[in-house]
């Protein structure tokens, strides 16, 4: 028999959780301290060079660098969103259609384990990129090149605007589960990256697309990496160390990291009490809705601000601008995302992905079993271990945390003065304790 219904992210509240929440916390902060004050006694040189780091895998590399494992894979992705389309568009507006599942779980959620694991995995299927490249063959130009060169002002800039607009879509859009808003997210994201493609090339899809730049900055910590053409195997650390700063980096993981902790928050019984209970807000028609809006944007903003005073509160070398350190320190936020991430949503991810699968048999929701997966069950073994589950809470949090100390700590021996490269660090610690209190606390709370 199945659980109760399931929220809309996540399983359970704090009350399912058997860990208390101070105890939590006070082990996570000691986690972070007790690591920063390692690594300032042992960790005195910079670890990672992207020039010599990794291992070449040269026969799995000789196969997953092919063409026609390139196109294999092209040939998954159209299939895939072509199946989602179908339901999309013929499909009935009915919370069984699978274009939800396939959007929200397969295609947000999923895109961080399975980065994780196989690494930049849309950049491989992306249909965008497909059908560009298409475009590109029958009109006889080149793919990579478009009509301008990419505005180097631009940066990553399209794909934090981008990434904005789907979590406001998921989070506090009051119709994220109504077919026909949903559909047309997808048709102007499909237009807008076909637009960027012809007019910028590859480039485009490199800074401008939102998924395919969420994807490649959790591929940093896979242990796969592709160095002068040839496939290496590296650690995680020094994967991430080859994140290439630019402009709209930080706003893209402000985005991920507020929208994500904002989630929890959304759920949280002092929020809801705050929209139910404040007058004016309980009064208004949309005040709910305006209240939501607020709340996320100060979410990213804050974490923004938060980013980039921790990391501008040092003192710099001659002719370094104090200004460019956020971007630079930028690398080290994205451990702490995915393991938000997975924390937050890989129940969520487990369990409405193994849904998804079923009802992606029937898109038209007319009985149907094309794929013949219409009669499999979701196996809820996670549901069932409340305390693996709060504990793999808690450890992906604080692993995330951990890692991204030590690619801050790694990054500021590189950068800061000799005479600032501890103290230095220390505003970005107390910020890292700050995340992962309130992460924590959100959480739990959620």
């Amino acid at each position: 028999m199945a659980p109760p219904a399931l929220p809309l992210h996540g399983i359970g509240g704090s009350k399912d959780l058997p860990i208390p929440t101070e105890l939590a916390i006070a082990g996570a902060v000691a986690a972070l301290t007790v690591s920063f004050t390692v690594l300032a006694l042992a960790w005195r040189k910079p670890r990672y060079d992207a020039a010599v780091d990794g291992r070449p895998v040269p026969r799995l590399g000789a196969v997953v660098l092919s063409t026609p494992w390139r196109a294999t894979m092209r040939v998954v992705g159209v299939l895939v969103v072509g199946w989602g389309a179908f339901a999309a568009v013929f499909g009935q507006d009915l919370l069984t259609n699978p274009f939800f599942g396939m959007v929200y779980v397969w295609w947000w959620v999923g895109l961080v384990p399975f980065s994780l694991v196989l690494g930049p995995v849309w950049k491989a299927i992306s249909p965008v990129r497909t059908i560009n490249l298409l475009f590109a063959k029958v009109s006889g130009s080149d793919p990579d090149q478009g009509l301008f060169d990419y505005p180097s002002w631009l940066g990553y800039w399209p794909a934090a605007g981008g990434l904005f607009a789907f979590v406001w879509l998921e989070l506090v859009y009051p119709h994220e589960t109504d077919l026909g808003p949903v559909r047309l997210w997808c048709a102007v994201y499909v237009a807008l990256m076909l637009l960027g493609g012809a007019l910028f090339g590859t480039r485009w899809f490199e800074r401008g697309d939102p998924f395919e730049v969420y994807s490649s900055l959790v591929a940093k910590l896979s242990i796969w990496r592709v160095r002068e053409g040839r496939l290496c195997v590296t650690s995680p650390l020094a994967n991430l160390n080859t994140v290439v700063p630019d402009v709209g980096l930080l706003a893209v993981v402000s985005v991920l990291f507020g929208s994500t902790a904002f989630d929890s928050f959304r759920e949280s019984t002092p929020w809801i009490r705050v929209l139910q209970g404040t007058d004016v807000i309980a009064s208004h028609t949309h005040g709910a809705f305006i209240a939501n809006n607020v709340a996320l944007v100060a979410f990213c903003v804050g974490v923004g601000v938060v980013l980039a005073v921790g990391t501008m509160t040092t003192g710099v070398e001659k002719g370094q601008r104090r200004r460019e350190l956020p971007m630079l320190f930028a690398h080290s936020v994205v451990p702490i995302i995915v393991g938000y991430v997975m924390a937050h949503y890989f129940s969520y991810w487990y369990e409405f992905g193994q849904d998804t699968l079923i009802k992606a048999s029937d898109p038209l929701s007319s009985g149907a079993d094309y794929l013949g997966t219409a009669n499999l069950t979701v196996n809820y073994w996670i549901s069932y271990h409340p305390s693996l589950l709060a504990s793999g809470k808690v450890a992906f949090v604080v692993l995330g945390h951990v890692v991204g100390v030590v690619a801050a700590h790694d990054r500021a021996i590189k950068l800061l003065p000799a005479r600032h490269q501890l103290t230095g660090q220390l505003p970005l610690l107390v910020a890292m304790v700050g995340f992962t209190v309130g992460g924590l606390y959100l959480l739990f709370a959620a």
